[in-house]
């Protein structure tokens, strides 16, 4: 007879197209390495998925929860807009908490939600930075010059929990080959951090389009933070806030205030709760 094996439940959730696994800590039968997040998130031979949210009990009195967020590539990021929402949807119906506001401990620092509807929340994303140490040879205004194959483009750095680089695309932005142009810009020497990209456009007032590539993802259909990075350049160079953000899974509300703090308004939805099978076990088990 098979040994049956502690089971790994877990749910995936999607926003906008940017689909994650949640997992909580008390049902890992193994800690998540970065080999094992990569087989997880395969499309193909695993679940399949844009990266994996890790929630345990917080560290600090006064939060509901730690969260943490795992790229595709096994790398950690600090925060992801969406990633976020979708945890905050799923803390509140997994019964976490019962309270319409709450905060949660993440790398990037404390995040505070407010639930909205029922599968809605804006998220307090705190105060974006334009001069950070994810572009240390930025100037006051975080303006650069940045080369990808034989084009170069200026970009506004935005830091809103992690590295942003926002690059006005006024013509010719749909037409993008961002699985050419982005994996230079993402790893310039520029950012020692590596950094996500958004290419946006102005569409009327109040209102861009964004496209997205993230850092140890690829072009997304969605990205939360991507999103407000955009939002930030926008604001910076004269645009109206509240922004709409039209982005290819949907569109996201951004509000920039005149000191950068940024609000983040969207849904989040839960797609299935699962375990895996014990075979998927057992490799995982194997793979370091």
């Amino acid at each position: 007879m098979a040994r049956r094996l502690t089971p790994f439940r877990f749910e995936k959730w999607q926003a906008l197209g940017n689909d994650y696994l949640i997992v909580e800590r008390a049902d890992l039968p193994f800690e998540l390495t970065p080999a094992r997040i990569r087989r997880l998130c395969e499309p193909h031979m695993g679940v399949g998925s844009d990266g994996v949210l890790l929630l345990d009990q917080p560290t600090e009195r006064g939060f509901v929860a730690s969260l943490r967020i795992f790229n595709p590539d096994g790398s950690e990021a600090e925060l992801s807009g969406n990633g976020a929402r979708e945890a905050i949807m799923y803390l509140r119906r997994s019964g976490w908490t019962d309270s319409d506001t709450f905060s949660i401990e993440t790398a990037a620092g404390e995040i505070r939600p407010t639930i909205t509807g029922p599968d809605t929340c804006r998220v307090d994303m705190g105060r974006a930075r334009v001069v950070s140490k994810d572009f240390p040879s930025g100037g006051p205004d975080g303006v650069g010059l940045v080369r990808a194959g034989d084009r170069e483009f200026e970009f506004q750095h935005v830091s809103i929990g992690n590295p942003q680089c926002a690059i006005e695309t006024p013509e010719g932005l749909d037409e993008l080959d961002l699985q050419t142009i982005g994996p230079p810009i993402e790893s310039s020497d520029l950012f020692p951090s590596r950094t996500n990209v958004s290419f946006w456009r102005a569409e009327a007032d109040g209102e861009i389009r964004a496209r997205i590539f993230e850092r140890g993802v690829g072009e997304t259909m969605s990205s939360g933070t991507g999103a407000s990075g955009a939002a930030v350049a926008y604001v910076l160079k004269g645009g109206e806030s509240p922004v709409t953000v039209h982005l290819d899974g949907g569109d996201l509300a951004v509000e920039v205030g005149e000191d950068l703090h940024v609000t983040l308004s969207g849904w989040a939805r839960r797609v299935y709760a699962a375990t895996l099978s014990d075979e998927f076990i057992e490799e995982l088990n194997e793979t370091e």
